[in-house]
């Protein structure tokens, strides 16, 4: 059952996919159509699962549940990468490299391996005050408030001294 995002409580629990680039405006629109539609069909052992998305930065696509209404598991979880996976195969993106980290460099999205973030960090090119996206935070209200926040804030402060 597909509900507005900004609807869900602040408990509901989160799943942030990046992009390794922008979706275009037609390309969100389709994303869109795409994600209510899985959203409205989105079950758990039977029972309708409450849920919603959004795209952020138009390149990260946040699912959403409300667990107070059904808790999803396993195969309800899986069911939603299967959508990543189309989403990925349609537009020719990268959203499921764990191995990829976002970050703010003049209000610019930036989008770099692992390593290379590193290299950046021993460079002083980015600091510990450099905002990263926090892709691991897993509840609405953490992308409200832990999301985006300073490398020192995140699991990124392991690249600074």
């Amino acid at each position: 059952m597909y509900v507005p995002y900004h609807t869900l409580p602040d408990t509901a629990r989160v799943w942030i996919y990046q992009s390794n680039r922008k979706f275009t405006e037609q390309e969100q629109l389709k994303v869109g159509e795409m994600a209510t539609d899985f959203v409205e069909q989105w079950t758990r052992h039977g029972e309708n699962v409450k849920g919603s998305f959004t795209i952020l930065y138009d390149q990260f696509l946040i699912i959403a549940v409300d667990q107070s209404f059904v808790e999803v598991s396993g195969c309800s979880i899986d069911a939603s990468v299967k959508l990543v996976q189309q989403i990925q195969v349609q537009f020719k993106v990268d959203m499921l490299n764990k191995l990829a980290v976002a970050y703010k460099q003049e209000n610019e999205v930036l989008i770099s391996p692992m390593n290379e973030f590193a290299s950046l960090a021993k460079e002083n090119k980015i600091t510990s005050n450099t905002l990263v996206f926090n892709n691991m935070v897993n509840t609405k209200k953490g992308v409200e408030t832990q999301w985006e926040v300073s490398a020192k804030e995140s699991w990124h402060a392991r690249y600074f001294n």
